[in-house]
């Protein structure tokens, strides 16, 4: 993040449940009906037309507003849970419309996060296993085509361990062969990090590695492509962090959305 691919395990649904207890069920109680409102004025003509913008809540046509009218960030993590189902982390792209609706609630978070200094508190938040639910690199075209992902390799879940005390951090992506009779395997890519702000750390790649050894044949040759794409070097902005939920943005633009994860997954 700084590309480093930030990340969390399958079973970790239990998070997406309680995320989904807190959504809303509509509007709130001071809301106004379409048929409580008069018809609109129609305009004169060569008259200029004012419009009120709508809040981003509304604009991208997600209920979200709680008792004050503001969407909470329960509100936002039900919704974002909501918008990922489906788009496998955004690996191999999506409609314009799904990474819209998905970057929007990820700026409402941003915009609610509890920890405002969360390189402060890398110990309390950050320390541990985290699973990748989205993020902005992708594998599309002739990457995937060379790296195997159309026709007999799969990818399973991207794994993060965080070791705040060693300021090391692992990351983990799965892979199953399909070719090898279902031969699983792992990526597995060692990065050390340095603190350098209240919300930023600097990431330095130490090592990587395929294992098991058949794996490690089948992407010899585009070794250095699948690298390149999830490569850590560089600096990694947390820009969200709470109990179950993580939010970084990267050097390369890269967006990266975590969920806590049980490290008996990796």
């Amino acid at each position: 993040m700084a590309a480093t691919v930030l990340l969390p395990p399958a079973h970790c649904h239990g998070h997406r449940a309680a995320a989904s207890a807190a959504t809303t069920s509509g509007r709130g109680p001071g809301a106004l009906s379409h048929c409580a409102l008069p018809p609109p004025r129609r305009q004169r003509r060569g008259s200029r037309a004012v419009r009120a913008a709508a809040p981003p809540e509304q604009s991208r046509g997600v209920s979200l507003a709680g008792d004050s009218g503001q969407a909470s960030a329960g509100d936002a993590k039900a919704a974002l849970y909501r918008a990922l189902d489906g788009v496998d982390r955004g690996i191999f792209g999506m409609t314009s419309a799904q990474r819209s609706e998905i970057h929007g609630l990820v700026e409402l978070l941003e915009a609610r996060n509890p920890t405002p200094e969360p390189t402060a508190a890398l110990q309390d938040k950050v320390d541990g296993c985290w699973k990748l639910i989205y993020s902005t690199i992708s594998i599309l075209g002739k990457k995937r085509t060379k790296l195997g992902l159309r026709d007999f390799i799969s990818l399973g879940d991207f794994l993060q361990i965080i070791d705040v005390k060693e300021e090391k951090a692992v990351n983990v992506i799965k892979f199953s062969a399909r070719a090898l009779k279902i031969l699983s395997g792992k990526f597995t890519i060692e990065a050390s990090y340095s603190v350098t702000s209240k919300t930023r750390v600097d990431i330095k790649l130490e090592s990587s590695t395929i294992t098991p050894e058949q794996l490690m044949n089948i992407f010899q040759k585009n070794y250095d492509m699948l690298l390149a794409i999830f490569n850590p070097e560089g600096w990694l902005e947390i820009t969200y962090v709470d109990e179950s939920l993580r939010i970084g943005r990267d050097d390369k633009e890269n967006i990266f959305v975590l969920e806590r994860a049980d490290p008996s997954e990796v």
